[in-house]
Order: C-alpha cells, then sequence, then structure tokens
C-alpha cells in the first residue's frame, strides 16, 4: 500500500508542477552542429561518435539524431545496435514505415522477433500516450471525487451503482499505475549466445543465437533474463542482451 500510494505522491507533485523545457548548453549544441556537420560530409564514425557522447551524458536526443545513429550502425553492419536505434525512434515517433524498416531490416539478415503486426503498434501508441492518460484519469478522479464528498456533507446520498462504479474506477487506475505491463524485450548483442533452459551455466542448452535477434523478457533471476525463445521459455545471461527502452 505504501508502495501505491508513493507512486500516486510522486506523480501528483509531477502533475501540478509546472516544468519549462530543459535548456541545453551552447557548448552542448555546437557539439550536435559538428556532429551534423560531419555526417552530411560522410565522416560518419567520427559523427557517430559525438551523437553518442550527446545521448550518453545529456540524455538528450531528437529523433533525427536517432536515425542518423542507426543509418550508421547499418552502414557498418552493426544490426544490433542499427535497430535498437530505430527502436529508440519508433518509441519517440510511432509510425507503421518505421516497423515495416524493422521487419525488412530483419527479413534481409534473417533476424527473429522484428515481425510487424497492428498489435505493436498499438502497444507503441498506448506507451506514448500512458502518461497522458493517467493524467486525464486522476483529473477525472479528484474531481469526482471532491465533488462527491462536498455532495455528501450536504446530505447528499448515492445509490449503490453509483458506489460501485466509482470503486471500480479508482481500482483500475491502481492497477494502471502498478500492474499494467505491456512487455519489455531486448535485443541479443553477441554471437554464439547460450540460451539455456534455465537460470544456471549447467542447465540444458536449448539453442546458440547470433546477434541482432530481439526477443520478449519475461522476467529477470540474478544474472539471468528469462525469455521467450520461439515460443518457450528460456533464460539468457544479462550481459548477452541490450534491452529496449
Amino acid at each position: 500500500m505504501q508502495n501505491i500510494l508513493s507512486k500516486i505522491s510522486a506523480f501528483l507533485v509531477i502533475f501540478l508542477a509546472v516544468l519549462p523545457e530543459p535548456s541545453y548548453a551552447q557548448a552542448d549544441n555546437l557539439t550536435l552542429a559538428k556532429a551534423d556537420s560531419l555526417f552530411l560530409t560522410q565522416y560518419y564514425s567520427e559523427a557517430f561518435e559525438l551523437y553518442e557522447q550527446i545521448l550518453e551524458e545529456e540524455q538528450y536526443y531528437s529523433p533525427q539524431m536517432l536515425l542518423k545513429m542507426a543509418y550508421i550502425k547499418e552502414g557498418l553492419h552493426d544490426y544490433t545496435d542499427a535497430m535498437y536505434y530505430l527502436h529508440m525512434f519508433y518509441t519517440k515517433e510511432p509510425s507503421r514505415s518505421t516497423l515495416k524498416k524493422m521487419e525488412e531490416l530483419a527479413q534481409v539478415h534473417r533476424l527473429q522477433g522484428y515481425e510487424y503486426s497492428d498489435l505493436q503498434f498499438f502497444k507503441t501508441q498506448f506507451s506514448k500516450y500512458y502518461m497522458r492518460l493517467l493524467e486525464a484519469m486522476l483529473l477525472i478522479a479528484v474531481v469526482t471525487v471532491t465533488v462527491v464528498l462536498i455532495l455528501l456533507r450536504r446530505g447528499r446520498r448515492f445509490d449503490k451503482p453509483f458506489k460501485i462504479g466509482l470503486t471500480v474506477y479508482l481500482l483500475f487506475i491502481l492497477y494502471y499505475v502498478n500492474f499494467l505491463s505491456l512487455g519489455e524485450a531486448g535485443i541479443i548483442r553477441n554471437d554464439h549466445v547460450a540460451i539455456m533452459s534455465a537460470p544456471s551455466a549447467g542447465a540444458n542448452w536449448m539453442a546458440t543465437a547470433s546477434q541482432g535477434h530481439k526477443v520478449p523478457i519475461t522476467g529477470e533471476q540474478d544474472i539471468w533474463y528469462e525469455i521467450k525463445w520461439k515460443g518457450e521459455k528460456a533464460y539468457i545471461r544479462k550481459s548477452n542482451l541490450l534491452e529496449l527502452p
């Protein structure tokens, strides 16, 4: 219960605060401009180093920068990172064309886990607007509960269906905040990676995977991720999997 209240309290602080857009130092803008200049003149490795510096040090990126990073990695035949940056771009700018691009790239290089589907598109759209939906639901809840309390003080009585409906609505918000999950995924980052039947080096070997494959993450245990491999539960070392944001 304390965990639930802390999450709601943290959200309300963010929701009620007026936060300005982050401003970046002139030096950071110059770094980005320099990286873009290097990219246009086809100094791709040097451009990527600057883009990566901006991403890691400032935690700042634009969709255009992510596309350039994906383009550079694809040109270097590093399809793991290419897919990673395409995925980051997709979370910022969800589109069917990006899904198709990832699927086509996966087909050419025989990578699994990038199958295009309307469900995948819906999940990303839903994830993109997760906070906006939560804000709207919380606002409705706060207004409704406030009005109900005022009316109760004035002697108003509410029928049973209304009470049940309001209770279900509030419980749904708690579920939405704490338990709703659209699934996590990761990309195998190394070649000759062992896929095991249990979280142990002595477990039964299921397969050897190459880098670039995308797999659903269903759990974790110590140094292992629990994943789905060809429809079956399996395990992979965390060091061999690049978790998608």
